[in-house]
């Protein structure tokens, strides 16, 4: 399995926008055969932080998760609401089991 942590910072006043966005394409995620989980979740302490935990099945997941039309779609559609380029973290799964997954 492996884990990307996607850190994004938004512009302020853009929070909105980019939940209903991201939420859009995490519903279209978690439907696809190679994805375990999709969260999103934000900061306590800044509401323009958003980390994306993607967890994937196996290494091409990704790959062809960014080949979909939702992809896409949020890619575009968040763009313009990036106050900095949003970064990752690639990780392997250590608990829970990842082959039970």
């Amino acid at each position: 399995m492996l884990i990307v942590h996607v850190q994004v910072r938004v512009l302020p006043g853009m929070e909105s926008a980019f939940i209903e966005a991201t939420r859009a394409n995490a519903s279209a995620s978690i439907l696809e055969p190679g994805i375990a989980r999709f969260d999103v979740v934000r900061h306590r302490d800044d509401p323009t932080r958003f980390i994306l935990v993607e967890v994937y099945r196996d290494a091409e997941a990704p790959l062809r998760h960014k080949e979909t039309a939702h992809y896409a779609t949020w890619r575009d559609t968040v763009a313009p609401m990036m106050a900095e380029p949003r970064s990752s973290v690639k990780l392997d799964a250590i608990f829970p089991d990842p082959a039970k997954f």
